[in-house]
Parts: C-alpha cells; sequence; structure tokens
C-alpha cells in the first residue's frame, strides 16, 4: 500500500520587484522626457553649483597658499621681533640653520615739500631680499642699482597709490625722516605681500642703510624685524621645519619672537578666507533649501500627473511601497541630473574665475579640480532632494485609487507613513550633520540651520493662518475680491508655495538691507562728536614736551591725549604657553602676533571695571594688568590670573588686577591690556597720542599741519583718521560687495521657485478660466481677481519676510558684528515692493496666456 501524501503548503510566488526593477520602470518612465522638472533641475544645479564654485575656489587658494609658501614668507621658518634687533646670539642661532635674509617694516610720513605729507608703510631690506620670487617693478632693473644711495640719495621703489596721493613721478626726491628718498621705480608687485599684512598706507621699498639714516629707529619705536631662514636642500623637510622651531624655543626661550613656518605663512589671511569660505557655503545652501521648496513643488506636480500611472500600477497589482519607490528612483535620477550639471559648473569656476582675473589677484590662486569638495556638495544636493522629495511621494502610498482622483476637489490630509517620515528625518538629520561636520565654525552653522528650520516653521504657520483668515473672512460684496479670497484657501492653492518662496527671498533681501545700513552708518556717521582727527605714533620720550607745544600752535583748542606705547607679545597664561591656550575665535586674535601695551596711573577714560580694582595712585608692589573683560573671558582669565608677556626681549609677568570694558566705538586710546606704572619702570618707549580737534578743520588745514609735522617731527608718524576709516571702508564695501553678488544666488533660487510655483497652478488656472469665460466672465474680471490673490499674498510674504529680516539683521549686526543696529526700512520695503509687483506680473502674465485660449478645445479634455 502506498502511503497517503501529505498536502503541502503552496509556496507564494516570489515578488519580482527589487531595485532593478525599480530603476529599469522608472528609466522607461523617464524615456517620455523630464517636462515639469524644469524649476526641480535649475534649483538644484544652482545651489549645488554654488558650494562646488565655493568649496573649489577655497581649495585652490588654500593649495596655492602652501605651494607657494615659501614664496610668500620670503622662506622656510619666519622669526618676528618687534622694537629690537636680533641679538648677535640670537642671529649666530639662526645663521647656523640656513641662509638668512633680513626684512624690516614700519610705518612712516613721506614728505613731499609742497606737495604734501602721506602715511607710507616702509619696508627696508638686505642685499639677500629676496631670497625666494623677484620684485617687479616699473621701470625694471637690479634691485640693488634702485636701492642705492647716489648722489646724496637713497633709492626707493614706491607704490603708484603714494605716487598719485603726491603727484609724483619717476625720479622725485621726497624726505623719509631724515633721509632723502629718490623714488626710481613703481612697484608691481612683490613675491611676501600677502605675509606683510594690509597696511593703511602705500608701500616705499628702501633698503636697510637708508632705514637707518631715517633716523626713525629710536629706542621704542614701532618697527618689526623679521628674519628669515632658507634651510638647505638636504634637511628642508617638514621634520626639520618643526625642529628648528623646539630648538628656538628651547635654546632662545626669552627672544619673544614670533615663529611663522611655511607651512601657515599667513595665519591671519588663512583664516579669514576660511571664515568668508564658510559664509558663502551658507549662502549657497540657502539657496539650495530655497531651491528644495522648487523640489517640493516639482515633486507635487509630478504626482498631481502621475495619478493615473499609480492608479494602473495598482490595479494590476503593485503595492504603495512599489508606486513610491519606482517613483523616488524617479525623482532622484532627475536629481543626479541637475546636481551633475551643478558639479560641472562649480566645478568649472575657479578655472574661469582664475582666467579672468589671472591679472588681478595679488593671490597664489591654483585652481584645481577638488574631489572632496564636489562630493560635499554633491551630498548636499542629494540630501536636500531627498528631504524635500520624499513626503509628497509618501503620500501616494495608503491612498486607494478613487482618492487618488478626487485628490484635485477634496485633498487628501492623511500623512505619509512613518517609514516616509523617518527617512525624512534620516535625510535632515544627515543634511544638519553635513552642515555642521564641514563647517569652519560650528557655533554660526548651529545658529544657521536653528534660523533657517524657524522661518521654514513660521512661514509654513504664516501661510496657514492665511488660508485660515481668508476662509473666516466675510465674504465681501466684490465679486473679484470675493474670488480672490476664495482662491486663497480653496484645495490645491498656491498659498503655502508663494508664501515660502516668496518670504524667504524677501527675508533675505531684507536681512542684507538691514546689515549693509547699519555697516555703511558705522563706517561713516556713528562716529563720536569728540572723535579724534589724528593718531600720531613714535613719539619719541625726549620730544614729548616740543611735540605738545607744536599741536598747541598749530591746532588751538584742541584736546591732546598723550600715552606711552610699547609692544608686546603674550607668551603664556597662568603658566600654560600661548600656543596651547584654546581660546574662543573672539578672543584668539590677542594671541597672534604683538598686541599694543602701555601702563597707567590711573583708569583710561572710555573704561568701567567689572571685576577687581584698579591700583592706589603710586603703587610700587608687584606687577599688576587691567585686562579687557570679554576678551578675558574668551581667554578663560579672571581676576588674580597671571599673564606673561615679551617686550623688548624680556618676559614679564604681572598678576590681573581688574576686569573692564572698553568703548572702543569712541576711537579714544585704549588698550586690551594696561599695567602700573611700575611694570616698565625705566624701560624704552615711544609715545602714541590722539589730537582732536574742537572745530572741523578743512583738508587743506591737516595737508599744512602734515607737512610741518614731517619737517620739525620726521620720526613721527601721523595717522589721519578720516583716511584710515576710508580705507577700512573700501574693504568692507568690497567685501559687502562679494557677498551681495553670492546672495543673489539665494534669490535665483526664489525667483526660480515663484516661477514654478505659480506654473504649477497653471492647470488649475486653466480649469477655472474656461469655466468662468463659458460663464461670461470678462478677462478684465478674471485678470482683477487673480491679482488681488496675488497682490494679498505678496503683501503677506512681504511683510513677514521684512519682520524676520530684520530680526536676522539684527541678529547678525549685534551678535556677530558687536555694532550697533540702524533700523532704517527703506531697502528692505523697496526689496518688498518689488517682491510684490513681480509676483503679481508674474501671475498675470501666466493667467493671460491662459486666457488667449479658446474654451471650447479645453473644455471637452476637463
Amino acid at each position: 500500500m502506498h502511503a497517503p501524501v501529505k498536502p503541502t503548503a503552496a509556496t507564494p510566488p516570489r515578488s519580482p520587484f527589487g531595485p532593478a526593477l525599480a530603476l529599469r520602470l522608472a528609466w522607461r518612465d523617464l524615456r517620455g522626457g523630464l517636462r515639469g522638472f524644469g524649476v526641480f533641475i535649475a534649483c538644484l544645479a544652482l545651489g549645488v553649483m554654488a558650494i562646488a564654485a565655493v568649496g573649489s575656489a577655497s581649495r585652490g587658494l588654500t593649495e596655492g597658499l602652501h605651494r607657494e609658501g615659501r614664496r610668500i614668507l620670503g622662506g622656510d621658518v619666519a622669526f618676528s621681533l618687534i622694537h629690537r634687533e636680533a641679538t648677535a646670539v640670537e642671529r649666530s642661532f639662526l645663521e647656523g640653520r640656513g641662509a638668512l635674509s633680513t626684512i624690516a617694516t614700519m610705518r612712516g610720513m613721506a614728505n613731499a615739500g609742497d606737495k604734501g605729507a602721506a602715511l607710507i608703510e616702509l619696508k627696508a631690506v638686505d642685499s639677500a631680499y629676496p631670497s625666494i620670487g623677484e620684485v617687479v617693478s616699473e621701470p625694471a632693473g637690479p634691485l640693488s642699482d634702485l636701492l642705492s644711495q647716489s648722489n646724496g640719495s637713497f633709492g626707493a621703489i614706491a607704490d603708484p597709490v603714494l605716487l598719485g596721493r603726491l603727484d609724483l613721478k619717476i625720479g622725485d626726491t621726497i624726505s623719509v625722516g631724515s633721509a632723502r628718498v629718490q623714488l626710481r621705480a613703481s612697484l608691481v608687485s612683490e613675491p611676501d605681500k600677502i605675509a606683510s599684512g594690509v597696511g593703511f598706507g602705500p608701500r616705499l621699498l628702501v633698503s636697510q642703510d637708508a632705514l637707518r639714516a631715517t633716523g626713525l629707529l629710536q629706542p621704542g619705536s614701532l618697527v618689526r624685524w623679521t628674519y628669515r631662514v632658507s634651510l638647505p636642500p638636504t634637511a628642508s623637510d617638514d621634520a626639520a621645519l618643526e625642529r628648528l622651531t623646539a630648538d628656538a624655543g628651547h635654546q632662545q626661550p626669552d627672544a619673544g619672537w614670533e615663529i611663522r613656518s611655511r607651512a601657515n605663512a599667513a595665519p591671519s589671511f588663512q583664516r579669514n578666507l576660511e571664515r568668508f569660505t564658510q559664509f558663502l557655503t551658507l549662502v549657497g545652501l540657502t539657496a539650495l533649501l530655497v531651491g528644495g521648496v522648487g523640489v517640493a513643488n516639482a515633486v507635487r506636480r509630478f504626482v498631481e500627473a502621475k495619478k493615473l500611472d499609480f492608479a494602473t500600477l495598482k490595479a494590476i497589482g503593485a503595492t504603495g511601497g512599489h508606486v513610491v519607490a519606482i517613483h523616488l528612483t524617479e525623482v532622484m535620477i532627475v536629481a543626479a541630473l541637475g546636481i551633475a550639471i551643478g558639479l560641472l559648473l562649480g566645478a568649472a569656476a575657479p578655472f574661469a574665475l582664475g582666467y579672468a582675473l589671472r591679472d588681478l589677484l595679488p593671490l597664489p590662486f591654483e585652481p584645481t579640480l577638488a574631489p572632496g569638495e564636489l562630493v560635499i556638495a554633491a551630498l548636499y544636493g542629494l540630501l536636500t532632494a531627498l528631504v524635500f522629495a520624499i513626503l509628497p511621494l509618501g503620500r501616494a502610498h495608503d491612498v486607494p485609487v478613487s482618492a487618488l482622483f478626487r485628490d484635485q476637489i477634496e485633498p487628501d490630509l492623511r500623512r505619509p507613513r512613518l517609514v516616509y517620515i523617518g527617512v525624512f528625518l534620516a535625510a535632515l538629520i544627515g543634511l544638519v550633520g553635513v552642515a555642521v561636520a564641514f563647517a569652519y565654525d560650528r557655533r554660526i552653522a548651529l545658529i544657521y540651520i536653528a534660523v533657517a528650520a524657524g522661518i521654514f516653521l513660521l512661514l509654513r504657520l504664516v501661510a496657514w493662518s492665511l488660508m485660515a483668515l481668508a476662509r473666516r473672512s466675510p465674504r465681501p460684496r466684490n465679486p473679484a475680491l470675493r474670488m480672490a479670497l476664495a482662491n486663497a484657501h480653496r484645495p490645491g492653492a498656491l498659498t503655502p508655495s508663494l508664501v515660502l518662496s516668496l518670504g524667504l527671498g524677501v527675508a533675505l533681501l531684507s536681512a542684507l538691507a538691514f546689515i549693509d545700513v547699519s555697516l555703511t552708518r558705522q563706517l561713516t556717521q556713528s562716529l563720536p562728536d569728540k572723535a579724534p582727527s589724528f593718531f600720531f605714533l613714535d613719539i619719541p620720550n625726549g620730544q614729548s614736551a616740543r611735540f605738545d607745544s607744536f599741536i598747541a600752535e598749530t591746532r588751538p583748542g584742541a584736546t591732546l591725549e598723550r600715552v606711552p606705547m610699547m609692544r608686546g607679545r603674550i607668551t603664556s597664561l597662568n603658566g600654560v604657553r600661548a600656543e596651547q591656550i584654546k581660546a574662543s575665535e573672539q578672543a584668539a586674535w590677542v594671541l597672534d602676533g604683538d598686541r599694543g601695551i602701555t601702563y597707567a596711573e590711573t583708569m583710561p577714560e572710555g573704561s568701567i571695571i567689572t571685576a577687581g580694582e584698579w591700583w592706589p595712585a603710586g603703587y610700587r608692589g608687584e606687577p599688576l594688568v587691567s585686562f579687557d573683560a570679554p576678551i578675558a573671558a574668551g581667554l578663560g582669565l579672571k581676576v588674580g590670573d597671571s599673564v606673561t608677556v615679551n617686550v623688548l626681549g624680556r618676559n614679564i609677568t604681572a598678576r590681573i588686577a581688574n576686569l573692564r570694558t572698553i568703548e572702543w566705538r569712541s576711537l579714544g586710546i585704549n588698550f586690551v591690556m594696561v599695567f602700573s606704572p611700575n611694570t616698565f619702570a625705566g624701560a624704552p618707549h615711544t609715545n602714541l597720542a590722539t589730537v582732536t580737534s574742537g572745530t572741523d578743520a578743512t583738508a587743506g588745514a591737516d595737508a599744512q599741519l602734515l607737512r610741518r609735522l614731517a619737517v620739525e617731527f620726521p620720526s613721527v608718524t601721523a595717522v589721519r583718521v578720516k583716511d584710515a576709516l576710508e580705507a577700512v571702508n573700501t574693504i568692507v564695501s568690497q567685501l559687502a560687495t562679494a557677498i551681495r553678488g553670492a546672495s543673489g544666488l539665494a534669490i535665483a533660487s526664489s525667483l526660480l521657485v515663484l516661477a514654478g510655483a505659480l506654473a504649477a497652478g497653471q492647470h488649475a488656472r486653466l480649469y477655472d478660466a474656461m469655466i468662468l469665460k463659458t460663464l461670461g466672465a470678462t478677462r478684465r474680471f478674471i485678470l482683477s481677481s487673480y491679482a488681488l490673490e496675488y497682490a494679498g499674498i505678496g503683501f503677506v510674504s512681504a511683510l513677514f519676510g521684512v519682520v524676520a529680516g530684520a530680526l536676522a539683521g539684527w541678529g547678525v549686526v549685534t551678535q556677530v558684528m558687536k555694532i550697533e543696529f540702524v533700523s532704517d526700512p527703506t531697502g528692505a520695503i523697496l526689496a518688498a515692493t518689488a517682491a510684490i509687483m513681480v509676483t503679481v506680473l508674474f501671475g498675470l502674465f501666466g493667467t493671460l496666456k491662459i486666457l488667449s485660449k479658446a474654451p471650447a478645445s479645453h473644455l471637452r479634455n476637463l
């Protein structure tokens, strides 16, 4: 007999659906074209291009700085001293390590007789300069010949700015201190310009013999001596650099020199470059986030257009997950196309910039492909596309076919499944993580993310509130106004998209306007009523009384303030070396190089003690110092802590007696560190003075004072406050122009989103227009109702944008820039007005195209 056969459970057929099938179906669907994805691609490409271009250009500058570090620095390692030259022992130590060249830099006055006098930045070089690179002059010639002494005059190469300022020409002779200097060429470029930093006066290149002949080298003069060591080729690797730096600290512990190597030839410039790169990257991210709204609008429009496809796929057995997977794949393929376009343009931008500005950039800019920066830009783009696309697509998962067909009349308000919300949150966290991880200042990045999230949420709230208000408003008697209100809150209304795109654009423009006017007012109109007219530096102690008489004679009634001044470098805090201190971003500059210091019996004007007490008159105890309170907080200092500074080659340790806040905007004399008088008893120093005129002196009177000063006090340097502010204003204006240009990308994204939102509503508008025209509505009535709708939404969005922009501008101005906020809304109102006009014009342009169509041909298809 046969044993009974046991029935076996039927194995369910294995689903053929997988990533390969989803990709194949998505690719097949895309063969029909990219209609409806134009704004989607443009928004992603624009944002990715901005981030990629900024990152690539920054990498080009950074690599150029590293590659040309020896040329910029003038050697492998540079040792700088303030006030004094290196001793024989120190110089012997440096000469034993490699080829040595020396330069000296200081400010001075160029006296051209009747043509006037001007502040200059003197640079005195030795016979070995430049040890790396070359000085380019017009006319060209050997540097030794151009700077040599001939017929009682020393040669010099002058910045063309100096020639123009004093109406000079090549061959003319000027006085610098006690020396006669003949201008033999104009300066085109110098290899170490970046390392010298930004000065307030034009460059004058002379020999060190000429500098000594000027008589400007007095005890305590503000001169910086820099000794550049070029290591021998057989011992010039990074390990040799580290050994030399370490040996300098061990063998010459009290030298007090500032040491820089070819790896950080221009540390200040590098930090500023990183800050500016972060800012521009955040601007690019803003453009990308604004474009994300366009991505969401395009995906919603895509979902609307694909309802029949969704229904068909579900009818033949596809699950909601299959439908979402196929079309998410399709959307991400389109996103990859937009990202690829952005990467291509962003990678090419540095090369175009380098070519266009090759003769203007004073920087070692080497355009290069930066794979790391391009990957980061692509990651930004992919995460942004996923964040803004997943929720609109996820809504289609559980919606039945019948509801999909009814969605235009009665939208389905159910939330997407938790899995799609989880994907959204994961992508959002990833986007935030990328923005923070690759930021130069993570605190700024976190603030930006919080502000951006807050603005997005507030704009959604504004849109919801506007729709609720329109829904609950009494029905007006005017038919056009009644229809405009109905359009603002009906199913599928444009209100959320328009509010988001317009609000973000106006907020950005308004913030820039408030920042710009505050910065401009700070630089041009915020001077106190008693601001000094001049600063005078390097006043010799032995001539201070005669200088006071000179000011009293030339500026009767003017207020003169004069204090002793030296330069010193902080070497340690509480016994910890300055290089090991982890200072805040706002206080780190105090540890970078030397600082101006003084001593005083009484507290300087414009100071308020916040902790501790000022020392009594005639104090003769241990050295004490008064410290700027915010800087002390950034360095982790408190009353009772110790500060060691190196002055004139000596390390001096003082105890912090008090902390004080300083009113720097008064432009009066004040210092981060003020020591008790006994600290520097007998030390050589010069004086710093300010002169505040009782009445506004004319430019001619100022020029006459400078000419007399150059004759009677050739070693004294004068800085006219107005000229200094104009120099600063020029730099800030150039930065502001760059910021406006970069911010234009975010504005362009807003316009693209606006155009995309209006285009997305064209189908519904077509339906309305055809029905209204069939019922007898005139073109004027339809246009007026739409114009009222667009104007109303535009007005509310612009109003929010102005308020949000003002708050953002206030935060940047007061918390980041630390200046006074100016609440001048003129620029913001102009931006808001322009936004409303653009909204109405864009909307009516699309409406006119609709109204030009005959109803009959469309009513058959509605």
